[in-house]
């Protein structure tokens, strides 16, 4: 009796051996006919509206804007995934060349000092610079020489850090923060005097903020307007990032991702 229960134990195990090696091969069958689609990750600062900035979309948190859309179109075009990755500005470029992303795409103006560690696309939007004070303040301002003697705030690492001390030679100080949010709460409570920005991001912050306004002054940028970085020598992700950008602007895409963006930012209360 007991030979035949053994038996039986044993057939049954041999049976469930074989039908399992079944079920694999065919789970394994049917992944083999397509291979997973690839993957892009995107590294951005989402504290820039209209550029990117996070938003409430259907119930979740997302990343949106002006230079989402313009990452969402190229990886449609590559026919890849797309990841997007938010960090500090400052680190982008760090992040990049340690490959943690593919890309960067954050209102960012290709310096000949970045140009020494990525490699850019063609420009796809130039943007005036603007200079945002307390609503009581900011009528007076006639010149960005008129800071000299008061805190100006700019982001880290940015290119408005870089033209405030070309500048503005005789600041009291010069305060280079992390996120765009912090620097508006460090207008609104007194801790800085002004902050320079990129104009579109100017509109949508004051748009939002009652207490501050957007002067008449404009800061020039003799080095020109945003661009995607890439790692150095990636030129096969350079090329099809600009082939992108030829169609949106061929197609008046461009325009319209900034005026959508600038529209779903105003939505976006702090």
């Amino acid at each position: 009796m007991i030979k035949k229960n053994m038996k039986r134990i044993i057939a049954a195990l041999t049976l469930s051996t074989v039908l399992l090696s079944v079920g694999c091969a065919k789970k394994n069958e049917g992944n083999a006919g397509g291979e997973k689609k690839k993957k892009i990750i995107v590294g951005t600062s989402a504290d820039y509206p209209p550029y990117e900035f996070h938003a409430t979309v259907d119930g979740k948190d997302v990343i949106v804007g002006f230079d989402i859309e313009i990452a969402k179109e190229i990886a449609k075009d590559m026919n890849v995934e797309l990841e997007i990755k938010d960090m500090n500005f400052s680190g982008l470029l760090a992040a990049l060349s340690a490959e943690k992303v593919d890309m960067v795409i954050s209102g960012l103006t290709p310096t000949e000092d970045r140009k020494k560690n990525a490699d850019f696309s063609k420009i796809y939007y130039t943007a005036t610079h603007g200079i945002v004070m307390k609503k009581e303040d900011a009528a007076t301002l006639k010149s960005i020489e008129e800071l000299n003697g008061k805190v100006v705030g700019v982001q880290q690492g940015s290119i408005q850090a870089d033209m405030a001390k070309e500048k503005i030679t005789n600041a009291k100080e010069i305060k280079e923060v992390a996120k765009i949010t912090d620097l508006v709460l460090m207008l609104k409570t007194g801790k800085v005097d002004a902050i320079i920005m990129e104009k579109p991001v100017a509109e949508s912050y004051v748009k939002s903020n009652s207490e501050i306004a957007l002067t008449s002054v404009e800061v020039t940028d003799e080095t020109g307007g945003s661009a995607i970085a890439f790692k150095k020598g990636n030129t096969e992700l350079v090329e099809q990032a600009n082939k992108t950008i030829d169609r949106l602007i061929a197609e008046g895409k461009i325009e319209q991702f900034l005026t959508e963006a600038n529209k779903l930012a105003e939505e976006v209360k702090e």
